[in-house]
């Protein structure tokens, strides 16, 4: 006589079958799981290394291409006259506010306000102090002018805010300043 009978090996067999399958699909869900696990992984990585840079702080570098920038729109004004220069620097949503007036708003508006005139070819200026978002977005310059007329010269001081453009050059939103006394020496 046997030990197993049929319909008892027959179920045992069953169960051993039933038993491969769940381990199978314990088996795939394992591997799932994991390829989930790196993929999440990857994903993390990519994330913090993304975040990491962005982080970053750019202050420095956007300060000195400020500084750049300034100096360079002052010399272009000597030879190209300030206003025709100005409106090159100048961001499309620009504000210039005018003494006794309501400010200019709008790179349209300034070019209106002006007329076509190119300006003085007289007036230079130099930034004595800058600093920079640490997105290195958005920064400002502060620093002295100086027009020179026939009969006089005229001193002041300015401040002008900048905004980097997608095209990564830098332009202005927001220009000012006013009358000082002259430089003691």
């Amino acid at each position: 006589m046997p030990l197993v009978s049929r319909s008892t090996g027959r179920r045992f067999f069953a169960l051993k079958q039933a038993l491969v399958a769940k381990l199978v699909v314990i088996s795939s869900f394992l591997s799932m799981i994991s390829k989930l696990y790196f993929y999440t992984m990857k994903k993390l990585l990519f994330i913090s290394i993304l975040f990491y840079g962005c982080t970053q702080d750019a202050s420095e570098q956007a300060k000195q291409e400020i500084i750049k920038a300034d100096i360079a729109m002052s010399e272009m004004a000597s030879r190209e006259g300030f206003y025709k220069t100005l409106l090159l620097y100048a961001d499309d949503s620009v504000m210039k506010p005018k003494e006794g007036e309501l400010p200019v708003i709008g790179k349209g508006a300034l070019q209106k306000y002006w007329n076509g005139k190119d300006g003085t070819k007289d007036i230079s200026w130099k930034p004595f102090r800058a600093e920079a978002a640490k997105s290195g977005e958005i920064g400002y310059t502060l620093g002295n002018w100086k027009y020179v007329t026939k009969d006089s010269t005229y001193y002041g001081n300015y401040y002008t805010i900048w905004k980097k453009q997608k095209d990564c050059n830098w332009k202005f939103v927001f220009d000012g300043g006013n009358g000082t006394p002259a430089p003691v020496k």
